[in-house]
Parts: C-alpha cells; sequence; structure tokens
C-alpha cells in the first residue's frame, strides 16, 4: 500500500462552544474568518473563554488530513514543529498513537494554538497563534524526508513561506512523489497569488479548493473555476459546501453529492474530505468514488466538535468505505 506524508503547521485545536457572537464583536474577529494573533492576545482570549465548553484535540489542517488517512488504514508521516512542552508532547503522542510517523522539529517558541470559537450557527471563528510551527523553515527539509511516499500533501497555510514550500515541492518531484496541496484559505491565495500559480504550474499534482479559495484563485465560479484549476494539476477539486463537490480528473467533470448530516462544528470538514479523496486515488479508484469518500468523512466529522472523529466513529466509516471500494 502506498504511503502520503503530510507537512503543515502543527497545532493544538482548542474549540469552544459560544452561545453568541459577542466574543466575536469583543476581540475583533471577522466571523468565519481566520485571524493570526500573538501570543498575548490568545492567552485573553483563552481567559475569556473559559467559562464556556471546550474540547483541546491535535489539529492543523494537513495534521488532521493525515491523522484521518492513518485510520483509514495507510501508512502516514508528518512533517512539522512543536516545542518542548506540553502541548508539543500532547502532539506528537497523538500522532504515535495513530499510527502517524512524526518527523517533528523542535522550536524555540511555544508550540502552536488555534482557538475556534464556534457559534449557535456551527459556523467556526479562529484566532491562531502559530508559535513555533511558523519557525519551520526550508533548512529543515531534506530528500531523505521522502523515502517511501508516493504523495505529499501540504496544506496552503504554508504557502505564505515561499523557500520552504518551494524547497518542499521541489524535493518531492526530484524524489518521485506527487505534491497534493489544499488551498486553505482565499486571504491567502489572494496575498500569495503569483507565487500560488507558479507552484500549481510546475509542482502541484492535486489541488483542493473550496468555492472562495477557487474564486480568489481563478476569478471564476465554481463550474468554471475547476477547468480553470484543472489547466494546471493533473487533478481539481472544487468544494461546494451544501451542493458537494466537483472532480475534473483527465478531462471528465464529476459531480459529487453530500451525505445527510446534523452539523454541530463543521470544523476540519474539508480536511476529512481531502484525506477520503487521497485514500481513493491511492486506493486506485475513479475520482467520483474518491469525493464519495471524501463526502463520507466531511459528512461525519461535522457532525462532531472538532476535526478529529472517536474510534467508534472510524469503525463504521471503515466499514462504509469498503462498501464504496468493493472490498
Amino acid at each position: 500500500m502506498k504511503k502520503i506524508l503530510g507537512m503543515g503547521n502543527t497545532l493544538v485545536d482548542i474549540m469552544v462552544r459560544v452561545p453568541d457572537e459577542k466574543l466575536l464583536h469583543e476581540f475583533e474577529l471577522e466571523k468565519g474568518g481566520m485571524r493570526l494573533v500573538d501570543a498575548g492576545f490568545i492567552q485573553q482570549l483563552l481567559n475569556a473563554c473559559e467559562i464556556y465548553p471546550s474540547e483541546k484535540a491535535p489539529g492543523g489542517s494537513a495534521a488532521n488530513t493525515i491523522n484521518g488517512l492513518s485510520n483509514l488504514g495507510l501508512q502516514t508521516g508528518f512533517i512539522g514543529k512543536v516545542a518542548n512542552d506540553i502541548n508539543g508532547t500532547f502532539m506528537e503522542d497523538d500522532m504515535i498513537s495513530n499510527n502517524i510517523h512524526p518527523m517533528l522539529l523542535r522550536g524555540e517558541a511555544p508550540t502552536g494554538i488555534a482557538l475556534g470559537l464556534v457559534t449557535p450557527d456551527t459556523e467556526r471563528t479562529f484566532a491562531v497563534n502559530l508559535g513555533c510551527a511558523i519557525e519551520l523553515a526550508a533548512h529543515d527539509i531534506h530528500s531523505g524526508m521522502f523515502d517511501g511516499y508516493s504523495i505529499l500533501h501540504i496544506e496552503g497555510y504554508l504557502v505564505q513561506n515561499h523557500e520552504l514550500l518551494r524547497t518542499a515541492v521541489s524535493l518531492a518531484k526530484e524524489s518521485g512523489v506527487k505534491v497534493s496541496l489544499d488551498l486553505a484559505s482565499f486571504d491567502v491565495v489572494r496575498d500569495n497569488l503569483s507565487f500560488l500559480r507558479e507552484i500549481l504550474t510546475n509542482y502541484v499534482d492535486i489541488v483542493f479548493a473550496n468555492e472562495d479559495e477557487a474564486r480568489a484563485f481563478t476569478g471564476k465560479e465554481p463550474a468554471d473555476a475547476i477547468h480553470a484549476l484543472s489547466s494546471l494539476c493533473e487533478v481539481a477539486i472544487v468544494k461546494t459546501g451544501k451542493t458537494g463537490s466537483m472532480a475534473k480528473y483527465e478531462g471528465v467533470v464529476y459531480q459529487i453529492g453530500i451525505l445527510p448530516a446534523t452539523s454541530i462544528d463543521t470544523t476540519g470538514a474539508g480536511d476529512m474530505y481531502a484525506a477520503g479523496f487521497l485514500y481513493g486515488m491511492v486506493r486506485g479508484l475513479s475520482a467520483d468514488k474518491c469525493g464519495q469518500i471524501g463526502a463520507l468523512l466531511a459528512g461525519k466529522v461535522i457532525e462532531v466538535m472538532g476535526a478529529k472523529l472517536p474510534a467508534d466513529a472510524w469503525k463504521q466509516i471503515n466499514i462504509l468505505v469498503k462498501e464504496i471500494v468493493g472490498d
């Protein structure tokens, strides 16, 4: 079975259910957005959230995807940076317990935190302190990291470090590894447009985008954006929320629906979709079946708080995946 390697910001997710949007206004957070903040800001917000129910879990977009792939039975690894602190140990222990090979380098600043405020409409708004995750640098990456892997999956939040990303994708391609990129955020796309165009054109084989990211990159609506993205990459996926997703591969566009779900928190839906799709790809499935597995995982994760699914959920998911695969 082929192995998949992830690379991204290694963060601890703290998801807080808030009763209204008061804290969003108080801390000037744009609803549904992701704001990078300093250590002082994140501590003030953590203090303000103490009275509300919360859940803590290992996070980071690419790390979530790799966790999903591992729970589907694939061999996986992950490149990131954590500190020698309680949250860094928490991250590493979780990866080991989920059979993920951790390539976790040690940073100077504390391990990063992604604090998500989940409002009653299930929308989540993030304040993120990257901590030492932002210290991951081009000189940390070497060709030996890619040995034995067939796909490198990268989160778009790393796009802001041009040297790091260019080094990683160059070494991956030299090692015969395909590159998968999740565009991650429309504002990241908007701020790094020319660089992203270069990376997609020259290195990326599989690109994931939601409709906002696809629009920011192509200037087109999803139905047209899928064609623009597929002109640059072997496989293009555009997720369109409640209407499902589209995947284009070998000139064919596949329309993929959603599974009925009771959403309580949309955190991790895109990450789990990517896990399902990539799993299907390494199993050699058609693009529509890859998308069906992605939709299955996305539908399951929005029914729980945070981006991680419990063990009993994975038992059911793996049964359903076998039905889609035809095992």
